[in-house]
C-alpha cells in the first residue's frame, strides 16, 4: 500500500496560506503528512486557517508582506529560530486589480509586480538556500492563465504572471541537478474571494446583474464553471510528492481546457 502521508517529516511554507487557494494546499500538504508554516499579512486569517488545521498537523504563523524585502527575510529567519528544516516553498501570495492599459498608473503597475513577481523572486532568494541545505526539495509558484495568455484590462497583471512563469523556467534549468524542481501552476478563474470581487467589480462597472457577470467569467472555461481551491491545491500537491521528481520547469494549466500547451 502507497504511503497515505508521504510528506511526513518536511516542512513547508506557504504564502498566502490564510484563505482561498493558499488555505486549500496547506490542508492537502497537512493532510499529506507535512508539517506548515502559514504566511500572510492578515493575522486573524492566518489565526483561523491554523485553529482549522491544528488536528492535523503542527502549523506556524508568521505575519509578512512578502513584497517586503525585510519582512520576507525576516519571516524565513523566524523558521530558523523555531528549528524547522524548509524542504517545500509554495509562493502562493498574489493580488489582483484590474485597469486598462490607458488608465494603468504607474503604482498600480508598482504594486502587480512587487507582490506577484517581486515577492516571489524574494521569498525563492530566502528559500533555496535552506532547501538546498536541507538535501532538496520543492517550489511550487501559483501563477495564473494570466501568466500563459493574455487577457484584456489587467495587462500589469498578466505581465507579473508571464515574469513568474519565466523565473520558474529559468531557475528549473540553473538548479536542475541540485535536488530542487521548480514548476508553477496556473489556475484559470477559481471560486475565491478574489475572483467574488472581480465578480463585484463587473457589477459596479457594467451594471450587469451577479449572474450575468458571474457567466462572463465562467465562459472562459470549456467547462462553463469556475475552477475550485481544492482542484489547485490536488495540482500543487502532486507536485510536492517523491514521485513527482521528474516534473520541472512546468507551467500547469488548471482551467478546464481554457489553455491548452503543447
Amino acid at each position: 500500500m502507497a504511503d497515505a502521508r508521504p510528506l511526513a517529516g518536511q516542512h513547508a511554507l506557504v504564502t498566502g496560506g490564510g484563505s482561498g487557494i493558499g488555505f486549500a494546499i496547506a490542508k492537502r500538504l497537512a493532510d499529506l503528512g507535512a508539517s506548515l508554516t502559514l504566511l500572510g499579512r492578515t493575522i486573524d486569517r492566518l489565526e483561523a486557517a491554523a485553529e482549522a488545521l491544528e488536528e492535523t498537523t503542527r502549523c506556524d504563523l508568521v505575519q509578512a508582506d512578502v513584497g517586503d524585502a525585510g519582512a520576507a527575510r525576516r519571516a524565513f529567519e523566524a523558521l530558523d529560530e523555531r528549528g524547522h528544516t524548509l524542504r517545500i516553498l509554495i509562493n502562493n501570495a498574489g493580488v489582483a486589480r484590474s485597469a486598462r492599459f490607458a488608465e494603468t498608473e504607474g503604482q498600480l503597475w508598482d504594486e502587480m509586480l512587487r507582490v506577484n513577481l517581486t515577492g516571489a523572486f524574494q521569498c525563492i532568494r530566502a528559500a533555496l538556500p535552506r532547501i538546498l541545505a536541507a538535501g532538496g526539495g520543492r517550489i511550487v509558484t501559483v501563477a495564473s492563465t494570466a501568466g500563459l495568455i493574455g487577457y484584456p484590462y489587467v495587462s500589469a497583471y498578466c505581465a507579473a504572471k508571464h515574469g513568474v512563469i519565466g523565473l520558474t523556467r529559468a531557475l528549473a534549468a540553473e538548479y536542475a541537478t541540485r535536488g530542487v524542481t521548480f514548476n508553477a501552476v496556473c489556475p484559470g478563474y477559481t471560486d475565491t474571494d478574489m475572483t467574488r470581487r472581480t465578480v463585484e467589480n463587473i457589477m459596479a462597472k457594467t451594471a450587469r446583474p451577479e449572474d450575468d457577470a458571474r457567466a462572463a467569467l465562467t465562459a472562459h472555461n470549456p467547462q462553463q464553471r469556475l475552477v475550485t481551491a481544492d482542484e489547485v491545491a490536488a495540482t500543487v500537491a502532486w507536485l510536492c510528492l517523491p514521485e513527482s521528481a521528474a516534473i520541472n520547469g512546468q507551467a500547469i494549466s488548471v482551467s478546464g481546457g481554457e489553455v491548452m500547451v503543447g
